[in-house]
């Protein structure tokens, strides 16, 4: 039996680096203890929706969930969204993806990591890769123009540290807003995960 929504409180918070001399570099594993941080340079809806289920499906994040496979094909064919895999020896441990919101504009659209995987400083390298990847899009998609902003939005129901680890890559604060919102709650990564 699917829970029903309900509405609480939710604080979310804009953050933006304007220029990427803001960003700051990450300690954390590396290459040698076995993290490579790597574009999936042929993405497709599958793939994609695992990420975005493994990783959101502890944070209620289902936004996406009722996309359709052609919804994901679309939003993925759009010239500059990219998804940048976090891999642990050869385990997908979490992911960035970075979609272009406007001329010169890039969005963080998703970020995190899979539960397995959190408290290792994994999340701070991957979005320090992310961060410099958003800042060089035009490197690989010249028609889009140099990246003059990269933003991102987080809220109450993410992860906990998610608010801390922008922040401590630079990003800035220029928004708080606070409204009530119908929350259903979190799904896990599959459908009946939680028992339900």
């Amino acid at each position: 039996m699917r829970a029903e929504p309900v509405v609480t409180a939710v604080t979310t918070w804009y953050l933006e680096q304007t220029s990427p001399e803001a960003l700051r570099p990450a300690a954390g594993p590396d290459a040698a203890e076995g993290l490579s941080v790597v574009r999936a340079e042929r993405t497709y809806p599958a793939f994609n929706r695992f990420l975005y289920t493994a990783v959101g499906g502890d944070w209620s994040w289902t936004d996406r969930l009722p996309w359709t496979h052609r919804q994901w094909d679309e939003y993925l064919g759009r010239d500059g969204t990219e998804t940048w895999v976090a891999w642990v020896r050869g385990t997908p441990a979490g992911y960035v993806e970075l979609s272009p919101s406007g001329p010169g504009e890039v969005e963080i659209a998703y970020f995190g990591l899979v539960a397995a995987f959190h408290g290792r400083g994994i999340g701070s390298r991957l979005l320090a890769e992310g961060l410099a990847r958003a800042w060089d899009l035009a490197d690989r998609w010249p028609a889009l123009g140099p990246t003059r902003r990269v933003w991102v939005h987080t809220c109450s129901l993410d992860g906990p540290a998610a608010l801390r680890t922008y922040r401590s890559r630079g990003m800035e604060v220029y928004d708080v807003r606070t409204a009530d919102e119908e929350v259903r709650p979190a799904p896990g990564p599959w459908p009946g995960a939680r028992g339900e």
